[in-house]
């Protein structure tokens, strides 16, 4: 069977073709963005945002676009093959990592690994091998994770604040010598007036965050922006009321989380634990 021919004339890449729509969709209905944003509750920004492709905005928004004109569920289907897109999340990384960089605070909750700006190189090397990377792309990538550590090292370095599910910490590397300097560089980077470290235990239960592994940016001209992430994909939060929203289920899990004296005696326990068993 033969390609199926555009006759559109409209984008066939999934990002611009949803911005397009958005547009086509407000100049047919003759409404201004604060109109838009009137009639659906949301500030008028981000549908501006939105139009400019400078963030998909969440399913929530697209669902409403779609009652609002009438489109069923046109938009939300475009929303879902932008978020899935591969060629975006690349984009979106790039986007995030270069805010990371100018971030004056960073706030972390890791569901099952530890971030990026924490990890050896080993555990680095193994978590990439396990998402598919292989030969030169795993060395240049494992050597990128490295590098970002030195954002910490800065004399202006930011605050930074990672909160760990139990889970991380009972997830050990292959090797148990590995494992062992995994824990002590967490125990290192803790010792460090700029570093927090925290863990939440498993008898807390189910709470704000279960499956979600989220790090927050403070940038300096006050914003706060979110990069929400999978195994395979991520988004860049930068819109304001649903980075907020982010942020209050990031504080309710702090709150259950344990101190930073207590999640390093409990690092501690699970590298003496490490420690008792042979290196493969």
């Amino acid at each position: 069977m033969p390609p199926r021919r555009a006759v559109t004339g409209r984008s066939q890449e999934p990002r611009q073709r949803f911005v397009e729509e958005l547009r086509l969709l407000r100049a047919q209905k003759g409404d201004s963005l604060r109109q838009l944003g009137e009639a659906l509750g949301w500030d008028w920004s981000l549908f501006g945002k939105m139009e400019s492709g400078q963030t998909l905005g969440g399913p929530e928004v697209a669902q409403a676009l779609d009652q609002y004109y009438g489109t069923k569920d046109l938009l939300l289907t475009l929303w879902e093959l932008a978020v899935a897109d591969p060629t975006q999340f690349r984009e979106r990384y790039r986007r995030y990592m270069t805010l990371e960089a100018e971030a004056l605070s960073m706030w972390h909750y890791g569901v099952s690994t530890i971030h990026g700006l924490l990890q050896t190189a080993s555990y680095a090397r193994e978590l990439l091998s396990a998402g598919g990377l292989s030969g030169e792309q795993l060395t240049r990538q494992v050597e990128a994770r490295k590098g970002r550590r030195a954002a910490l090292d800065r004399d202006d370095a930011p605050r930074f604040r990672t909160i760990l599910s139990e889970a991380v910490l009972r997830t050990p590397l292959e090797d148990a010598a590995e494992w062992r300097k995994q824990l002590e560089l967490l125990l290192d980077m803790g010792e460090r007036p700029n570093v927090m470290v925290q863990i939440v235990r498993h008898a807390v239960g189910i709470h704000a965050l279960s499956n979600t592994d989220t790090t927050f940016l403070r940038l300096s001209d006050g914003r706060t922006v979110a990069w929400v992430e999978t195994g395979y994909s991520g988004e860049l939060v930068q819109e304001t009321a649903a980075a907020e929203r982010l942020q209050l289920s990031y504080d309710l899990v702090r709150d259950l989380a344990m101190s930073p004296v207590e999640s390093r005696k409990f690092i501690r326990q699970m590298w003496e634990e490490a420690s008792c068993e042979p290196s493969t």
